[in-house]
């Protein structure tokens, strides 16, 4: 897949992490259905495996469906295996090396230039930062796109609703928002509450896109 093309286009990457693996799998297929077309399923939640390899199998082979947490080069074979089409990562290590390999783009997390230009002799597809909340705020991609002024950044970690509309309108090509959006419906939530909250980030991405 190109990921590069997937995060401009739909500006929106929802993580889902849960304890409960058929809520995780509920989780997914409902956001599937209120149109968010960027899924990471990260595989420190419970059978995480299991739930990327459920998802695939009911959403087919059109839906962009990513595993995130990958640290190791058996973590990036085991998504490849379980049918996810791009990897994230929350730092630079073997797991970017072995998916890139494996022909999965990586969303790869950085938080300093060094790590930057670190992730690109790495042939990271998109660069993470993470954890946003601590990066400074929307005002440090400015400062981060001088000299990397054709990186593609997607922010993650502490992003709620105003922020994403903040960091987007600063240029992040996307943003990647878990538990503001997932709630606890990966734990056995409330699903009608987790169709209001995407219907709501949804309405940011799509604003940002105009």
């Amino acid at each position: 897949m190109d990921l590069q093309a997937a995060l401009a286009s739909h500006r929106l990457l929802a993580i889902v992490r849960g304890t409960d693996a058929d809520a995780a799998l509920r989780t997914v297929l409902t956001l599937a259905e209120e149109g968010i077309d960027l899924i990471e399923v990260s595989l420190t939640g419970t059978n995480a495996l299991t739930v990327i390899e459920r998802a695939r199998a009911e959403l087919g082979p059109g839906r962009a469906l990513g595993a995130g947490t990958v640290l190791t080069a058996e973590d990036a074979r085991a998504a490849h295996r379980a049918g996810a089409d791009f990897a994230v990562t929350p730092g630079l290590g073997e797991g970017v090396t072995a998916a890139r390999d494996l022909g999965m783009p990586v969303l790869a997390g950085v938080l300093t230039p060094t790590e930057i230009v670190t992730a690109r002799t790495l042939g990271a597809a998109a660069l993470k930062i993470f954890p946003a909340a601590q990066a400074g705020g929307p005002a440090c991609l400015g400062a981060l796109r001088g000299p990397f002024p054709h990186e593609v950044f997607v922010p993650v970690g502490g992003v709620d609703e105003a922020a994403a509309r903040e960091w987007l309108a600063a240029g992040a090509a996307a943003v990647g928002v878990g538990s503001p959006l997932v709630g606890d419906a990966a734990d056995g939530g409330s699903l009608t509450a987790l169709r209001a909250r995407a219907r709501a980030f949804r309405a940011v991405a799509e604003e940002a896109g105009r």
